[in-house]
């Protein structure tokens, strides 16, 4: 009743109006639409990081290969998304501008926290700037840096937060639920993959085959992303519960 009250008095026509209680509706708005995206995970290992998703395939007649939902931001940090992939892609295209100019200016890789600032100050802007709309999108980044792999997640609003497991876009709790009971920091990326694709076939259901499946992980060994090819994700979806 409460979000009816606030529509009819207009509180969600302005991404600077609050509400009365000191909510910024259309912001979460775009949080729903995250909620409402094709599932994302991402998985800190003992030996890399992680990253699983759903590609949802809608039409038969679509090449499924040539739909991109992880990205390369630099050779040692990637990226996915829940919710308007477009909006992503923008966000993830700037982020690889900026790793490329700090290699350029500083000769060295650019660490993955400056990636997911860059990120969410430009989110946090169109929270805050008359005639904009927030991005409907929530990007998990991940990467290895001196120190180890990293795993963040940014929402609509441009907080951000460091995870060692996390899940965004459809079936978030039941998925999150999994992750608490099953993983663990010693969890391998082969391992790591195999939970991750029962947890997608178990909240998916019959939805769910390997066409839709992308992953790709980055090894702390050699701090080099790659995706995992169609054949491996077919043999894991196999032998998955």
């Amino acid at each position: 009743m409460d979000s009816i009250n606030h529509q009819m008095m207009g509180y969600d026509r302005a991404i600077t109006m609050f509400s009365p209680d000191g909510r910024l509706l259309q912001v979460e708005y775009a949080k729903k639409t995250v909620k409402q995206g094709s599932t994302a995970i991402g998985m800190i290992c003992s030996d890399g990081v992680l990253l699983v998703t759903d590609k949802r395939i809608v039409d038969p007649l679509i090449v499924t290969e040539a739909i991109e939902k992880i990205f390369q931001i630099d050779d040692h940090i990637g990226a996915t998304a829940s919710g308007i992939i477009s909006d992503a892609r923008v966000l993830i295209e700037r982020a690889q501008i900026k790793a490329q100019q700090h290699q350029v200016t500083y000769d060295s890789p650019i660490d993955v926290l400056t990636i997911v600032k860059n990120i969410c100050d430009l989110k946090q802007l169109c929270t805050q700037s008359g005639g904009l709309r927030p991005f409907g999108v929530s990007i998990l980044v991940a990467g290895i840096d001196t120190d180890g792999p990293k795993l963040f997640e940014t929402d609509p609003t441009g907080i951000f937060f460091q995870y060692y497991a996390v899940v965004i876009g459809e079936g978030e709790e039941e998925i999150e639920e999994i992750l608490h009971k099953r993983y663990k920091p010693s969890i391998s990326l082969q391992d790591g993959l195999k939970l991750c694709v029962e947890a997608l076939k178990q909240v998916l259901d019959d939805k769910f085959n390997a066409e839709r499946l992308d992953a790709a992980y980055i090894k702390t060994s050699d701090k080099r992303f790659a995706k995992v090819d169609k054949k491996e994700l077919e043999r894991v979806l196999k032998m998955s519960k």
